[in-house]
């Protein structure tokens, strides 16, 4: 097959001018009660499993952020019927699995590596042609760890140098499952590899050296296919039954663990603060943030622990500490891979030196994203080492001086962490540009301005 001609797409996203935001001191500390927005992660795939499902899928909660929007609007362009009901609630009549059609026109990922990587593995078992960009950021993240274990499926690709979109994929018309081994800890590739497999005859097999988030795997079962979980000398082992019938089924939507992290935080820097936040996803491989909080002292705990929808879910309660400096392990960053810059600002403000170990993989984020999260400390007075794959924070004890101008590298969760850092600083924190926060956490000025009854995050 000859290589097709990808296209020259104008960036949508980047076109806007940037949004400079500044955060300062609130007149109040942190107080109240809030939630937070859906949780990506499950958003993503609630749309996708939609999409694939035999019948009508109802789903409450989803994050109507940038990024899943771009999904509901690939599985639009792929034949599914995606109907928003009201905020947040939304229904997907379903294909069937390998039922998905040839999309019209380039698939546009926007912002999200999540979204574009599982649908490649979506793509993957469907003997169809398409094309798929993102922005200028999406553009320079790494594809070949996903194009390269899709390809024993029997699917091709097409890639820029460096395996990078835009890409062209022509599904296998009769695709093959996999059985491969991930040669680092990712849940975008299991997740792909798992996708692809849904439309392969036999079983798919999965080994991951370190657990990472398994809403994948929840929701194949929630769907009805079968799917089994074991921990093996090699690694956890996933083995998902080939070419089942998904059968649609309700989704209701936690909060998202990542974005409750940034008010959590605030709270337990900013003095007197005290807040509470409602109907947050508490997968065990996604609270490492939580987790290493505690270890620092943080004063947080869970109320109304439960489990919906097959996701454990409860209110976290976090309120102002004296932080300490901890020792972050290497295997505990695949449940918390998106919380490292937010916990680096905590980590500036503990007293002593706190170590994040392996992060190499923040380093093929939206951003280089262990050296912009190093940046946005040294801008605002902290001392931040780099050793390797490892990130220090020299914390003293008392709140850095603040004042520094971030550059964001389009990146919503540096934006994010800068911002919130602003709030306990000695003087404001500015950061180039806000506008990717949507993202993945519509109306994060506004509920962090609610919860100290000011404007403290504004325009700059």
């Amino acid at each position: 097959m000859p290589r097709p001609a990808l296209p020259c797409q104008t960036d949508l996203m980047s076109s806007a001018p940037p949004r400079p935001f500044r955060s300062s001191k609130p007149s109040a500390p942190l107080s109240g009660s809030a939630g937070v927005a859906g949780d990506k992660s499950i958003s993503h795939r609630a749309l996708m499993f939609g999409a694939l499902a035999v019948g009508t899928t109802d789903i409450a909660g989803l994050l109507e952020g940038e990024d899943v929007l771009r999904t509901a609007a690939a599985m639009r362009a792929l034949g599914a019927e995606v109907e928003k009901l009201g905020p947040g609630q939304w229904r997907v009549s379903g294909r069937g699995v390998g039922g998905l059609t040839e999309p019209a026109d380039v698939l546009d990922m926007g912002n999200s590596g999540t979204a574009a990587r599982l649908l490649l593995g979506l793509l993957s078992g469907h003997p169809l042609f398409a094309v798929m960009t993102g922005d200028a950021s999406l553009r320079r993240r790494p594809m070949k760890r996903v194009t390269d274990p899709l390809s024993a499926t029997g699917a091709q690709f097409w890639t820029r140098e460096g395996g990078r979109l835009p890409l062209a994929v022509h599904g296998a018309a009769d695709p093959l499952p996999l059985d491969y081994r991930l040669p680092v800890a990712s849940a975008q590739v299991k997740s792909a590899c798992l996708l692809a497999g849904l439309c392969a005859p036999g079983i798919t097999r999965v080994v991951e050296p370190e657990p990472t988030r398994d809403h994948t795997e929840n929701m194949l079962r929630h769907f009805g296919a079968m799917v089994a979980v074991e921990d093996t000398e090699e690694g956890r082992v996933v083995r998902l039954d080939g070419q089942p019938e998904l059968k649609a089924a309700p989704i209701k939507v936690p909060g998202d663990p990542s974005s409750a992290s940034f008010p959590l935080v605030a709270a337990l820097l900013v003095p007197g603060s005290r807040i509470s936040l409602t109907q947050i996803g508490l997968n065990p491989l996604r609270t490492g943030l939580f987790t290493t909080l505690r270890e620092m002292g943080a004063a947080l705990k869970i109320e109304n622990a439960r489990i919906e929808g097959g996701e454990a879910v409860g209110d976290i309660i976090g309120e102002f500490t004296a932080l300490k400096a901890v020792d972050v392990p290497p295997g505990r960053a695949p449940s918390m891979i998106d919380e490292y810059p937010i916990l680096a600002v905590a980590a500036a403000f503990a007293r002593g030196t706190t170590r994040m170990r392996g992060l190499a993989e923040l380093r093929v984020k939206e951003s280089d994203r262990l050296a912009a999260t190093a940046a946005v400390l040294e801008a605002n007075g902290a001392k931040v080492t780099i050793e390797g794959d490892d990130l220090l924070v020299h914390g003293t004890g008392a709140p850095p001086a603040g004042g520094g101008l971030v550059t964001t590298h389009m990146d919503h969760r540096i934006a994010m962490a800068a911002l919130v850092m602003g709030l306990a600083t000695q003087n404001p924190v500015t950061v180039d540009d806000a506008s990717f926060i949507d993202t993945s956490f519509p109306g994060f000025a506004a509920l962090m301005n609610r919860l100290v009854g000011s404007d403290a995050i504004r325009a700059a």
